[in-house]
């Protein structure tokens, strides 16, 4: 029975569950509306009164090719038909194996090795914590490097662990008392530089902070933790051309692990499949969720070294292994679903329309640079930000308080698109099969939005 044809009161009453019972995440549940997704197809939601919205967020960043593709649900159905779930403790089945298999073929070379879990924030965390363990254990112990370099204004998850080197205050300054030290050096932001740094300097000028940290702490760092050209939740701050290379030789001339927290800017969403393929990094780790089975399971996977597997090693008495593990770490149904994603970048040429598309959501947004409340129109891929500020020439941003962002994304619903915004910026990065027809009322909504909340 589709909600249409449910009684009035069965939809009020799920209605009045949703507000008064279930949690949501990042949500101030004393305002919160309930907007209840009943089905979706493509780039499509349709919600419990039929209204269609187009999904500009990619479900929070994760549905790459579309809601109920067919091939996708396929190989969910073919793989219920094996088995649904198995442990990764102390066995494996075909499908998870055959998924390493594929992951270790397309990712940059030196990973070799992979531990599954179940999202990305678990997948920071296990890379943090096997980076702490090897260099304890590889064959010449170096156990006084227990410091990890993180990047201003990151975000790398919810645990403990990944909140510790994440640096957006805003959402996690209540569990300061909880977290490990961390040195953190500055957000390379090419929108806000630093007084008296040109845009042409701005690499070598964040370069030399970050090669400063290295210096003063040799020794001492386990590694470094970074989010590959784009800091998502910081407000999709874009780095400049040939710093994540830059950070990468400076790790290897300090012997520090570069951790790639791949999570959001990874699956083909900057236009390569790996953010890191833009500048020839390979990383120690690399830490990959999300959109990995397609936006439908929760699977992830932190990828290393031999050399970081084999610190791993020795007699069971020797107590080296990796103390850590998910009971869903490695799901068939998770694998089979991420198997059929990794086929389709092949199948439909998605990485050739992130480039076409993204190229064209660029050139369709660059009029709103002129608006006087817009500071920045930034992109890479099918990765796009609009961000409002008061007063554009001081760059001076509205308060958090106002909710601007929220406003205009509020506003573009009535244009049938749905957006979640990041404070004062408006988040575009719809499913990476969107046509241009697509793009067209994304942005249409958008600067209807913008016109809504901040005027003309």
């Amino acid at each position: 029975m589709s909600e249409e044809e449910q009684p009035r009161s069965a939809i009020d009453d799920r209605l009045l569950v949703d507000r008064e019972h279930c949690w949501h995440a990042f949500t101030q549940m004393a305002e919160y509306e309930p907007l209840l997704v009943d089905r979706a197809e493509g780039v499509w939601l349709y919600d419990h009164q039929g209204r269609a919205l187009l999904d500009g967020i990619s479900s929070m960043w994760c549905n790459v090719h579309g809601h109920r593709h067919p091939k996708i649900d396929a190989a969910i159905r073919g793989q219920l038909d094996r088995v649904a779930h198995v442990t990764s403790l102390g066995m494996s089945n075909s499908t998870t194996i055959e998924l390493t298999r594929r992951l270790v073929e397309v990712t940059p070379q030196g990973l070799d090795c992979i531990f599954y879990s179940s999202d990305g924030s678990s997948a920071v965390e296990v890379a943090l914590k096997m980076a702490f363990q090897y260099w304890r254990q590889r064959a010449e112990p170096e156990p006084e490097r227990s410091l990890f370099l993180a990047v201003g204004n990151a975000y790398h998850g919810d645990t403990l662990g990944s909140v510790s080197v994440g640096g957006v205050s805003r959402f996690h300054a209540m569990f300061d008392p909880l977290l490990f030290d961390v040195l953190r050096g500055p957000c390379p932001d090419t929108y806000r530089l630093p007084e008296g740094v040109r845009a042409e300097d701005a690499c070598q000028h964040y370069l030399d902070q970050y090669e400063d940290l290295l210096n003063r702490f040799s020794g001492r760092i386990a590694a470094l933790v970074v989010e590959p050209l784009v800091q998502g939740a910081a407000g999709l701050v874009m780095h400049p051309a040939q710093f994540l290379s830059g950070l990468r030789k400076l790790t290897r001339e300090h012997g520090v692990l570069l951790i790639a927290d791949e999570i959001a800017v990874g699956m083909g969403r900057t236009g390569k499949l790996w953010a890191c393929e833009w500048e020839q990094v390979e990383p120690d780790f690399l830490c990959t969720g999300k959109g990995l089975s397609g936006g439908y399971l929760p699977v992830a996977a932190t990828l290393t070294t031999r050399e970081v597997w084999n610190a791993f090693l020795g007699d069971y008495a020797e107590s080296k292994s990796f103390f850590h593990g998910h009971t869903f770490g490695g799901n068939p149904l998770g694998c089979a679903a991420s198997l059929a994603t990794l086929d389709l970048f092949e199948e439909e040429q998605t990485l050739q329309n992130v480039l076409r598309q993204g190229a064209y959501l660029e050139e369709c947004l660059a009029d709103l640079r002129e608006h006087r409340h817009v500071g920045d129109v930034r992109c890479r891929g099918l990765v796009a930000a609009v961000e409002l500020v008061e007063n554009q020439h001081s760059q001076r941003g509205y308060e958090w308080s106002q909710r601007r962002g929220h406003l205009a994304c509020q506003a573009a619903m009535e244009r049938g698109v749905w957006l979640r915004p990041l404070g004062n910026v408006i988040v575009i990065m719809p499913p990476l099969c969107c046509t241009a027809e697509h793009i067209d009322q994304i942005v249409a909504a958008v600067k209807f939005g913008v016109s809504q909340a901040c005027g003309d």
